[in-house]
């Protein structure tokens, strides 16, 4: 069978007085860390995984089919991005408003946090995170309410404490920002960086829009006269 053909014969067990099991959906690209969550998740009598998928277009086929009530969806998704995850979270959120996304990645970045929320996640949680803290940030989610670890959590604050008329770059996009400065390419950052062309792409947009600008050419004259560089 194929994932998506395991995922649609699985049935979620009752609880209690008949009560119906959280239903979640794990989207990751590595085997091992979706046995892992799966041998978590299972323990647990109020939660029940139904469905795994590794690439977008597997997630949208299964979530289509079994309409969780949570997904646990990691950012990167394939070697060429590390934020293809994002898109993934913008399409579930329009179109299936009722499932509660939650994710779950190793990246920790102020502005993959920000945007993650603004494309409808319900919390975003780093993948140390023990199996308490895991489980009671699903069941949060479930509860309609938001779930971050301490991290995250933090970046949330900061990002309600900054004013708008103060632009504020995450230490990633300062470091972009820099290279920008001396007129490297997307691939040259990346390289420089140790980060996809894709995910250079993602900061240099945050910071043009962080500094209303047009161009890259734009945002560094903007914010070499705000003193950013």
């Amino acid at each position: 069978m194929t994932v998506r053909e395991q995922a649609s014969v699985v049935r979620p067990p009752t609880q209690g007085a008949g009560s119906r099991a959280l239903t979640i959906v794990l989207v990751d690209d590595h085997a091992i860390v979706r046995q892992g969550l799966r041998s978590i998740l299972e323990r647990e009598e109020d939660m029940c995984v139904v469905g795994e998928a590794t690439t977008a277009t597997e997630a949208r086929t299964v979530i289509d089919r079994l309409r969780p009530d949570i997904v646990l969806l990691d950012l990167k998704l394939s070697t060429g991005s590390d934020t293809e995850g994002l898109a993934v979270c913008s399409e579930l959120t329009e179109r299936y408003p009722d499932i509660g996304v939650l994710v779950l990645t190793t990246f920790l970045d102020d502005a993959l946090v920000l945007e993650a929320v603004h494309r409808g996640a319900k919390g975003y949680v780093i993948k140390d995170v023990d199996t308490s803290g895991l489980v009671s940030s699903i069941r949060a989610v479930a509860r309609d309410e938001s779930a971050f670890d301490s991290r995250s959590a933090s970046v949330m604050v900061r990002s309600i404490r900054t004013t708008p008329d103060e632009p504020t770059l995450t230490e990633r996009e300062q470091g972009v920002l820099e290279l920008l400065a001396h007129g490297m390419s997307n691939r040259e950052i990346g390289r420089r960086l140790f980060i996809s062309e894709t995910t250079v792409k993602f900061h240099v947009r945050n910071i043009m829009r962080k500094l209303s600008a047009s161009s890259r050419a734009e945002a560094v004259y903007e914010a070499s006269k705000m003193g950013l560089i």
